[in-house]
């Protein structure tokens, strides 16, 4: 599996960047067809004090996945997208599973 991250209009963050990957390869040991992850992490300023998206990108045989959150702090914010990719994987991988 590879991994890119990229911090989009905000400065990088190494602790981030150790984060996202320690969580994703968590997900790369179940589901061994990952192939690409690419992760963007924005920032939006708004009245309800959100604002930090974390966008994900999982490339795999079929279709690509795609999840997004937008939550208070980052790490809430990929832990919910790994938590609706992983749904998502879940379900692709029921859909393909051979059938005897």
């Amino acid at each position: 599996m590879t991994l890119d991250i990229q911090f989009v209009n905000m400065p990088t963050s190494k602790s981030m960047e150790l984060y996202t990957r320690k969580k994703l390869e968590q997900l790369a040991k179940k589901y061994n067809a990952i192939i690409n992850v690419a992760v963007y992490f924005k920032r939006e300023l708004n009245e309800k004090m959100l604002g930090r998206i974390c966008e994900m990108n999982i490339s795999l045989y079929g279709p690509r996945i795609f999840a997004s959150s937008n939550e208070k702090n980052y790490e809430l914010a990929v832990k919910n997208t790994i938590s609706d990719l992983e749904k998502q994987l879940k379900k692709r991988k029921s859909i393909l599973k051979p059938h005897v």
